[in-house]
């Protein structure tokens, strides 16, 4: 049974903050209507979230609104992420990392745009979906919120359109153009996928810093020879080089050194971490291009202020914050913002 009469207090309030950004008070009724199924609909479809009023008109009215009337949603992103700049717990700092990655969003049909088949690794199973690359901020107070996003085309669908095919990388490079644009302070950071030569290149042709999660089969150079990364961790790299530190009360093993990678323009520094001193399989290695002087200092910055000194685990803040995000603890819920730049037609 349709249950929602009237707009929660939260919506009444969007309303009145962004009210000015649409033409008509249809818009706004559209606008107000499509926020509170995001809230609270079961399925956050146009059906799914016409259905849960029970007083509204045809779920084909927001359904135009979203994919057919004209109103600005990039002015509207940023009306956005300018009213988080107002909050000490959500604004930009030095300290704040970007965190990019793409996610899947899966759909009920087949003839919804650019949606098709991908493979979704989390649950093992092939799906009709959207896949979207996301930059989210996640801040020194471990709030997080998405920034901008880029929808992926398979290239079978941009030939048939006749429109360029951007792979995931070019995306990738996209979102940082982006965020250097918008002069938005902090590192970023990512998965293995996107830890490859051309993003890490990019990256730092901007002046920015990133930490990059690396595949534990990729070709690193240490000391003038090429190693596969497993390999030399498991060969060079004993229990009595590991040294101990603290991260958010939990205690892990790190080692970390300069090294170079096949491609990368940049020396790089690596770090291998593990749960306990003697395992023999790290638990992760990342890579950045951020140097040692500048890494101890943000790290001392951002991990357990006012506690005692403790030893650095040599990438400062990003590493602590990408922690965070491949535990689980920081992710992208682009089903829950409020942007509205998820425009697509469910």
């Amino acid at each position: 049974m349709p249950a929602i009469v009237e707009f929660p207090t939260v919506v009444q309030d969007l309303l009145t903050q962004y009210a000015d950004l649409f033409a008509n008070e249809p818009e706004r009724q559209h606008f107000a209507e499509y926020l509170t199924g995001l809230f609270i609909a079961e399925r956050k479809t146009v059906s799914g979230i016409n259905r849960e009023f029970a007083v509204t008109t045809d779920q084909s009215c927001l359904n135009r609104w979203i994919t057919e009337v004209e109103w600005d949603e990039k002015l509207l992103n940023q009306r956005r992420l300018d009213r988080l700049q107002r909050d000490s717990a959500t604004h930009y700092t030095p300290h704040g990392v970007i965190a990019i990655d793409n996610t899947l969003i899966a759909h009920d049909g087949k003839l919804i745009e650019d949606a098709g088949w991908f493979w979704d690794h989390a649950d093992q199973r092939h799906l009709i979906a959207h896949d979207y690359l996301i930059a989210n901020y996640v801040c020194a107070s471990g709030k997080h919120y998405p920034l901008e996003f880029r929808r992926f085309r398979k290239q079978e669908t941009c030939v048939a359109n006749k429109t360029p095919f951007k792979n995931h990388t070019v995306l990738c490079k996209e979102l940082v153009d982006w965020v250097v644009d918008q002069a938005i302070p902090g590192d970023f950071t990512f998965d293995s996928y996107f830890t490859n030569a051309e993003i890490l290149n990019h990256i730092t042709s901007k002046q920015r810093n990133y930490v990059g999660d690396l595949k534990f089969n990729r070709t690193i150079t240490v000391d003038g020879k090429d190693w596969k990364a497993s390999e030399w961790v498991k060969t060079q790299l004993g229990p009595l080089c590991r040294r101990k530190t603290t991260v958010d009360g939990k205690e892990q093993w790190y080692f970390t050194k300069s090294i170079r990678i096949p491609g990368v323009t940049h020396t790089v520094r690596i770090t291998v971490l593990w749960k306990q001193q003697r395992d023999a399989e790290p638990r992760k290695i990342l890579i950045t291009n951020r140097t040692i002087g500048k890494s101890i200092a943000s790290s001392r910055r951002i991990a357990n202020a006012g506690q005692e000194r403790r030893p650095s685990i040599g990438t400062g803040s990003s590493i602590l914050a990408w922690a965070r995000v491949s535990s689980g603890r920081a992710r992208a819920r682009p089903g829950t913002c409020i942007s509205c730049s998820w425009r697509t037609a469910p």
